[in-house]
């Protein structure tokens, strides 16, 4: 994902990787830090993809506690879904914890997920894209990347003798076996 210049819109389809067919997205809201996207061709229900963008957002620390979720009519105007779905979207994040709905007012983030300072996050976002730009070099497609960096985190994690959080080790389809030799 990427934050445009400071402003704190959260960019990307759903799953990380730039917008791209198919794809609509919400116009920009000063009330609001945080701008969806969806992705028709991802497989991934539309409620899902905005929760998971809500996640990563704060997770990578451009949502904090206090913020507020784009209003559920300026939601469905701009991606033309419907109203419940962003209501399910916003349920899912209230029973998570992360967000609140004030009545009249909009929906809240309450907490957050970031793990990392973001000068941190910084340095590793671009040390990721030049590790990206090498995978392109090498003729990786974005698939084949989201396959190696699943296969190395899963190593990472096998060697550490942790069990990766819940979630993470769903890059995609299954990829039992697959991470011999590859990382």
């Amino acid at each position: 994902m990427t934050i445009d210049n400071g402003d704190k819109r959260l960019a990307g389809g759903a799953d990380g990787f730039p917008p791209g067919a198919g794809e609509a997205t919400t116009p920009r809201r000063s009330a609001s830090p945080i701008e969806f996207r969806l992705d028709a061709a991802s497989g991934v229900p539309t409620y899902l993809q905005l929760v998971q963008q809500v996640e990563h957002a704060l997770r990578l620390g451009y949502l904090k506690p206090g913020d507020q979720l784009p209003k559920v009519r300026d939601v469905v105007a701009a991606l033309a879904i419907n109203p419940n779905t962003v209501l399910k979207a916003y349920k899912e994040l209230e029973t998570k914890g992360l967000a609140a709905g004030r009545p009249g007012q909009g929906t809240f983030i309450q907490a957050t997920l970031s793990q990392v300072a973001l000068p941190d996050l910084t340095v590793l976002r671009k040390t990721l894209l030049t590790w990206l730009r090498s995978a392109a070099a090498a003729g990786l497609d974005d698939a084949g990347m989201v396959a190696l960096f699943t296969s190395a985190l899963r190593d990472f994690h096998d060697r550490r003798g942790e069990t990766p959080a819940p979630g993470a080790r769903d890059g995609g389809p299954s990829q039992a076996g697959t991470s011999e030799g590859v990382a």
